[in-house]
């Protein structure tokens, strides 16, 4: 009973591929007649149905009160999930255009193929929580391909990230209309011009950046922050008027370059910058491992032991929002550092009066708070860490592997199996009543100088030879025992057990001599004999342990092989005579003189049987 509930228990939760949703349109498109995308708007409604009854509708209706707000929202929607569901690959979006009509909205993913399930979530989000009725055409699209889940792959490897730009038309009067009383309300009217000094002196760790990318303001405590050490003759910091990406690194939004096109596409959503410390600057080099999408994937401070051994102060993180200055063409990033307790604090060399009077900083730093970033900081070290694990024992694997394919060169597998299990080598030999033994000969006539060109030039046709004829080994119909020097000797009938073991040794040597012919190698010819008998086999050797075949088979194998011609294949009358009843053809040679055999009826085989 208990089995049964904790076999139950394994199948509950079961994460499916991205894949499924697209085959399962696909599948239905088929069996119905209707278009797949039908059936992927559709999962896409049923989708938001789904996740309502969690209670994320909620989360959804308090972003705003239009659903341009929401459109606006969503990245950082998925910032806040992020932590919750830390596997998940979450596209990003932003309005790009609004007006009364509706929007232009830019949708990005690793993901092709779902740009359709897109289209039914935002139909079903607009009509049961914002209740518009919402019609969206796709006005372009890169790199999505219907039907797919991976997207196209760059020359690099990594993928290409799927842009697809949507045309949404719904009633939006409502939200200009709120826009533009915003603009002309006595409220703002009364406001005069602000200085960006006085934003900087709000946000003393808040940048300003132009169109080029260079850090044309920085307020005080970043100053500091970087080092009142680092200043030019004339007492200026070094940092202004540098490109922000040699002294900053990118952490929020994820999968976007950090660029100033993508700073004015991404101006609703949160970001999260890394102060790289000057005496952290080599870390960035170390860091620089990229995403598919252009990302860092080590977007995150040094380990603290690794600094602290080295008496640098730690990176600081930064989060806040980018704002667009019409007047000066700049943005400025509004910001304060992320910390979370007194020793994180003293560990980026700062103070309590250094963060923001306003807010909550000084408060949850005091308090010891866990911000959410924070803990999402380390989370995805652990995850760098067991991704890198991962690919330690990825690697650990192929190199078992690689060494298996080698043991299993030398030594057949069932033995060497055997010999890991522990046994004594010894005990792995064993008789075989029949096998046919088969040996070749390389002849190259042009080398026999002792010159070294000459010599190399040999080892070079041999390694060609060899090559070939490892390529027509096929085990279990017949087994490589070894090489030496110019000699090829395979067996067929061990170590596996093999009834047919007489033709397949036959073509063997038949397609060995093929083989020369057509490599057309000047000079080179193989002489090849068989033998057919018993055998005893094992493992010779500690060091470097062979399988090694002996008996008197062996021995008769390699006279037929000495003796025999160029391109020729000898063979011994008992193999003949076995050969003739299969239809092969083999011609008598007649007795040749056979070392330490006396004289022995051989025959030459001419070919196999006809097809």
């Amino acid at each position: 009973m208990y089995g049964m509930l904790l076999e139950s228990v394994q199948h509950f939760v079961q994460i499916y591929p991205d894949s499924l949703m697209p085959d399962l349109a696909a599948a239905l498109s088929a069996i119905t007649g209707r278009s797949n995308e039908y059936f992927m708007i559709f999962f896409g409604r049923c989708f938001v149905r789904f996740f309502s009854n969690f209670g994320y509708d909620k989360m959804i209706k308090a972003t705003g009160r239009y659903f341009c707000d929401f459109l606006q929202s969503v990245d950082n929607i998925h910032l806040q999930m992020r932590f919750t569901y830390p596997k998940m690959k979450s596209p990003s979006m932003q309005l790009t255009e609004v007006d009364e009509n509706g929007a232009v909205l830019v949708y990005r993913s690793t993901r092709t193929g779902f740009s359709k399930y897109f289209k039914g979530q935002l139909m079903e989000i607009a009509d049961a929580l914002y209740g518009l009725k919402v019609k969206i055409t796709i006005i372009d699209r890169q790199n999505d391909t219907d039907g797919g889940t991976a997207g196209p792959i760059t020359m690099q490897g990594g993928l290409k990230t799927v842009i697809v730009r949507y045309r949404l038309d719904f009633d939006n009067t409502e939200y200009m209309a709120e826009k533009v009383n915003r603009k002309v309300h006595k409220s703002q009217k009364k406001l005069g011009p602000v200085d960006g000094s006085v934003l900087l002196e709000m946000f003393p760790f808040g940048i300003i950046i132009d169109e080029s990318m260079q850090i044309t303001g920085a307020g005080e405590k970043m100053v500091e922050a970087w080092g009142l050490e680092h200043v030019t003759s004339t007492g200026q910091s070094t940092i202004l008027y540098s490109t922000v990406t040699d002294h900053f690194r990118l952490r929020r939004p994820k999968g976007i370059p950090f660029t100033w096109q993508n700073i004015l596409h991404f101006h609703t959503v949160l970001f999260e910058l890394e102060l790289i410390r000057p005496s952290n600057a080599g870390d960035k080099e170390e860091d620089a491992k990229e995403e598919p999408h252009g990302v860092n994937l080590n977007a995150v401070a040094v380990p603290a032991e690794r600094r602290e051994s080295q008496g640098a102060m730690k990176n600081i993180l930064l989060k806040g929002q980018m704002r667009y200055i019409t007047e000066i063409n700049s943005v400025i990033f509004l910001c304060s550092p992320i910390i979370n307790n007194l020793d994180e604090l003293h560990n980026m060399g700062l103070f309590l009066n250094d963060l923001n009077a306003h807010g909550l900083s000084r408060e949850m730093v005091m308090a010891g708070w866990q911000h959410f970033s924070k803990l999402e900081y380390t989370f995805e070290r652990e995850e760098q860490r067991s991704d890198e694990l991962e690919t330690s024992l990825h690697l650990a694997d192929s190199w078992k592997r690689q060494g298996d394919d080698l043991l299993y060169s030398m030594i057949p597998k069932p033995v060497a199996e055997r010999l890991r299990a522990g046994q004594n080598p010894l005990s792995t030999c064993q008789t075989f009543e029949q096998v046919t033994v088969v040996f070749g000969e390389l002849h190259d006539e042009s080398h026999y100088s002792s010159d070294i060109k000459d010599a190399m030039s040999a080892v070079a046709t041999l390694n060609t030879c060899f090559s070939a004829f490892d390529e027509l080994v096929h085990t279990p119909m017949v087994y490589k025992v070894e090489t030496v020097g110019q000699v090829y000797m395979v067996v067929s009938g061990a170590p596996d057990m093999n009834p047919l073991h007489v033709q397949h040794a036959a073509d063997f040597a038949l397609s060995m001599v093929a083989k020369i012919k057509e490599l057309s190698l000047p000079g080179v010819s193989v002489k090849i004999g068989l033998h057919t008998g018993p055998v005893v086999a094992g493992i010779v050797g500690l060091k470097v342990p062979r399988y090694c075949l002996f008996g008197d088979t062996v021995n008769i194998a390699s006279r037929m092989e000495s003796s025999g011609e160029p391109n020729k294949v000898q063979i011994t009358e008992y193999i003949a005579q076995k050969l003739r009843k299969l239809g092969y053809i083999c011609e008598s040679r007649g007795l040749v003189q056979v070392k330490g055999k006396g004289e022995m009826r051989t025959f030459w085989l001419e070919k196999g049987p006809k097809k």
